[in-house]
């Protein structure tokens, strides 16, 4: 099912602006609006849930509204030809997607399934639009997030160009942890990574990420918990990827 068709089939009044506020408000980048700024963007909302693992948004499909996740979480990803799945990136609550396709008109770039179920908002490209030319301040957040993909995505690039697949598993550790604790020397990844997701991050098997996080656990860098991954020295995991990287 395409995500047009999904939420058209549950356009419907809106709920007590109370409580769509109380949704809406968590979202970052509406974060400093008023309450009346906040309603124009909520009556021209629709609303629907997803159950975990089920599509949002096809890739190439040809809906242009931005997309913000306000109950569950959405993982970003795009498919080879051959069915492997490469992931981008997870969003959780307050994050948004879709922008790409508001702004230029063009066909989705990826593909969005729910990690867990999921309530998500959908504005219309043209509000979505009249909201940045009205308030500077958001587009400004729309430009700073657009920055940190392309600079995720330039450093993926050159990890893919210059890194064994080994190298690339750390490479990934590293930019999890620095998610979570970017000033310290240890880090907890919660819950504890899978090692198909890893391995569709970096493109490689479910074998070498399990055979690289075996061979950090021995060397006491990395130490696996039930429900997460402590990660003791991030400075000696960096030192191992910056010595490849030249």
């Amino acid at each position: 099912m395409s995500e047009g068709k999904a939420f058209a089939e549950v356009r419907q009044p809106a709920p007590p602006a109370s409580v769509e506020r109380s949704l809406l408000s968590a979202v970052e980048l509406f974060d400093g609006l008023s309450a009346a700024e906040l309603n124009v963007v909520e009556l021209s909302c629709r609303y629907r849930r997803f159950s975990a693992h089920e599509l949002i948004v096809d890739r190439d499909s040809t809906t242009s509204d931005v997309l913000f996740v306000v109950r569950g979480g959405v993982r970003i990803v795009n498919y080879s030809l051959a069915g492997r799945e490469i992931t981008f990136t997870d969003l959780g609550e307050g994050q948004y997607f879709g922008e790409l396709a508001a702004l230029d008109g063009r066909p989705r770039s990826a593909s969005a399934v729910a990690i867990s179920d999921s309530l998500i908002v959908a504005l219309p490209a043209r509000a979505f639009v009249e909201l940045l030319a009205a308030k500077p301040v958001v587009a400004m957040r729309v430009m700073l997030r657009l920055a940190a993909i392309i600079r995720v995505a330039d450093e993926r690039i050159m990890d893919l160009s210059t890194l064994g697949a080994n190298n690339r598993v750390q490479a990934e550790l590293l930019r999890q942890a620095h998610n979570r604790a970017p000033e310290t020397n240890a880090a907890v990844i919660a819950p504890i990574p899978i090692h198909s997701d890893i391995a569709s991050r970096v493109s490689t098997t479910r074998e070498t990420v399990a055979r690289v996080l075996n061979d950090l656990a021995r060397q006491g860098i990395v130490e696996r918990e039930r429900d997460r991954l402590l990660i003791h020295d991030l400075g000696r995991l960096r030192r191992m990827v910056d010595d490849v990287r030249g």
